[in-house]
């Protein structure tokens, strides 16, 4: 059949097939599909729109040409945040039993970082890839997921097609902590979340920020959502400083126990009582907040849960699936003494 003077060939789709489908060379459409850079808007266009009307799976046709590698790749963001060591052992309690291994990568929440990485991985012929909370857009998940099988744990994207997505159900989540505080009769509650870009709808942090909202709205209440950068050995400083206003809230939704955990150590050490004079609530419930010094009300998102979704939703697509799964776990609250 034709399509727009092109012939859509219905045996074996190759590279080849798609170069000559654009009008392109064999190089342009494996650079387009590399996301090279110097790849102009229009070439990119062009070769997508021939991936796309011919049905072309980049990575299915790799592994016919070689076999699989049995290796699953896991970007993280960081390996200091003590809730990811849980979703990696959900990741292997999976993979474990069966013949994939798994390697990790550090993204530092820095995309240039995680895209070479991603493409590393990609270039190392792994069969798929677990990334956990990346700072790329969906669009850039989505032609990555056009060249290997893509599982994302802290994105949100539920119309997303080439990649699968599974969540905590941050808003909920969000809601559960604040109504809490407010259940406990305060009404001057401030959310400290993430500083992170204006185009960063699917983050994590920006849906905790629409729950707390929600919450506020449905008490009559005005809400105040204090965003911090997390890079890590600044955040005490910048909590202390939030502390020192004049005047003090009442009570604090933290979008992550990252911030959570030191700002109930800091506010102690400034002879604060918690929860006297500040609550705290955090999100994640990681293995720090547990601790007698600490004792933190937390969101609880199944972590390992998470984790082990993921590896099965990956083995999944891995396996031939093409239709998205995008699932969304109920998160729970914690209840310990700081709020």
């Amino acid at each position: 059949m034709d399509d727009g003077g092109s012939r859509v060939t219905r045996g074996k789709v190759t590279i080849r097939t798609v170069a000559e489908h654009a009008g392109v060379s064999v190089a342009a459409v494996s650079k387009v599909l590399r996301n090279a850079y110097g790849v102009s808007d229009a070439l990119r266009q062009n070769v997508m729109e021939s991936i796309e009307t011919l049905g072309y799976r980049p990575s299915a046709a790799a592994r016919g040409m070689r076999g699989r590698t049995f290796t699953v790749g896991i970007l993280l963001v960081e390996i200091g945040n003590p809730f990811l060591p849980e979703v990696v052992e959900g990741i292997n309690d999976i993979l474990a039993p069966s013949e994939f291994k798994s390697l990790m990568g550090m993204g530092r929440s820095h995309m240039p970082v995680e895209t070479s990485l991603i493409e590393q991985m990609i270039d190392f012929h792994m069969d798929g890839l677990i990334l956990v909370a990346p700072r790329m857009s969906g669009a850039v998940l989505d032609r990555y997921a056009r060249q290997i099988p893509i599982a994302v744990i802290g994105h949100h994207e539920a119309t997303a097609a080439q990649f699968d997505t599974i969540n905590s159900d941050d808003q909920c989540g969000a809601l559960l902590a604040t109504e809490a505080l407010l259940a406990a009769g305060h009404r001057d509650i401030v959310m400290l979340s993430q500083a992170y870009a204006p185009d960063s709808s699917h983050a994590v942090a920006g849906q905790r920020e629409i729950g707390y909202q929600l919450a506020m709205q449905r008490a009559g209440l005005p809400g105040r959502i204090v965003a911090m950068p997390y890079d890590g050995d600044s955040v005490p400083h910048h909590l202390r400083q939030f502390l020192e206003q004049t005047p003090r809230p009442r009570a604090v939704f933290c979008w992550s126990d990252l911030f959570a955990v030191d700002l109930v150590n800091i506010a102690r050490a400034m002879g604060l009582r918690v929860p006297e004079d500040l609550a705290v609530i955090g999100y994640d419930n990681n293995p720090l907040a547990a601790l007698p010094l600490v004792d933190l009300s937390s969101i609880d998102q199944g972590g390992r849960r998470l984790g082990a979704l993921a590896a099965e939703t990956l083995l999944s697509r891995m396996d031939g699936r093409n239709a998205p799964h995008h699932i969304l776990l109920e998160p729970s609250l914690v209840r310990r003494t700081s709020g």
